[in-house]
């Protein structure tokens, strides 16, 4: 969960692609029924929704419940970071040099997938690198057995059974089997850590062999990512935004002429200002954070403010959000990304 901006940020876990790090208002819901009444009436559902009774008895027939699930989706750390924090802890020295690095080493199949998505090989590496760790850490929990747990007791019931539903019918296009259908506490799959529902409509087969694995398939993995950014309005050749400077009077001239929006997918997205051309912004006193003036280049951009930092940021700034809908992801991947460059 995010405090308002201009104030500390608490701790974000990355759950993976479509699935905000906030946590909502928990759901109201009434008492459920026993575990195995309420699977039964999951079977009934699954197989009302198209998904072949073959795939419903060998993921739900011997399904237990995962309490370790519950107790991680309840205890999520609450620890105040303030952003330079977060960032030292998430972009170490060895993190983008790891990413410089793997930049270099999969070029091919990087490039492969920026030229047909439009998205830069420095952002794919850069999702790629603080979703998994480069492939490292993709989870290791059995994912029905995982959303259904969720579903049933925790604290966003219908998200969940949606997802669990999406997942059976991964399993039943046969992408991926049920013994590999692994992945985070939250649900979140693979080395782009998608959630069933973001694998089912953005996930990508790039190297041609029928499946679309975001386990194990670099090409896959890659074009994934990609293919997640463009579909969610990434512009090709734009760039995600700047950190800024805002002396006392231009904050003040900033808070009476540009109001916050109002409304947002997120939280994170409501704390933004609405956008305004870079003109306006110079003419309000925004400068560079050394002080030079903005560019006069003809695009809107709005302001973010995250305790005593400020950036102005464009549309692809927002494009990160919808991957991960936390200010300190997004900057995290943008700065990333600029640490590693053109390689």
């Amino acid at each position: 969960m995010l405090t308002r901006i201009g104030l500390p940020l608490l701790v974000v876990v990355t759950l993976g692609a479509g699935l905000s790090a906030q946590t909502p208002a928990q759901e109201t819901a009434p008492a459920p029924p026993p575990f195995e009444e309420w699977l039964a009436a999951v079977r009934v559902e699954a197989l009302a929704r198209g998904i072949s009774q073959p795939t419903i008895d060998a993921a739900l027939g011997s399904l237990e419940r995962l309490p370790v699930v519950v107790e991680r989706d309840r205890t999520q750390a609450e620890r105040t970071l303030t952003l330079d924090q977060y960032v030292r802890r998430r972009l170490t020295a060895r993190v983008v040099r790891n990413a410089r690095e793997m930049a270099v080493k999969h070029r091919a199949e990087l490039q492969r997938a920026a030229d047909r998505h439009g998205v830069p090989r420095a952002f794919i590496v850069a999702i790629w690198g603080l979703e998994s760790n480069f492939g490292r850490f993709q989870g290791v929990r059995p994912t029905v057995a995982t959303l259904a747990t969720l579903a049933y007791d925790g604290r966003r019931p219908s998200l969940f059974r949606d997802e669990l539903f999406a997942a059976l019918r991964i399993l039943d296009s046969g992408d991926v089997p049920l013994d590999a259908l692994k992945g985070s506490w939250a649900g979140a799959m693979g080395q782009a850590q998608f959630l069933p529902s973001s694998y089912l409509e953005w996930a990508v087969d790039a190297d041609g062999d029928g499946r679309r694995d975001i386990w194990t398939s670099l090409p896959d993995i890659f074009a994934s990512i990609a293919n997640y950014l463009k579909e969610h309005d990434w512009t090709k050749g734009e760039r995600w935004g700047r950190e800024v400077r805002l002396g006392d009077r231009a904050a003040a001239r900033v808070a009476a002429a540009v109001p916050m929006r109002l409304t947002g997918a997120c939280q994170a997205v409501r704390d933004m200002t609405e956008a305004r051309p870079l003109s306006t912004w110079r003419e309000l006193g925004v400068t560079h954070k050394n002080g030079s003036a903005l560019p006069r280049a003809d695009i809107s951009a709005s302001l973010v403010r995250v305790d005593t930092h400020r950036f102005l940021v464009y549309g692809n700034y927002e494009t990160l959000l919808a991957y991960n809908c936390a200010h300190t992801y997004a900057l995290s991947v943008a700065l990333l990304a600029d640490r590693i460059g053109t390689r």
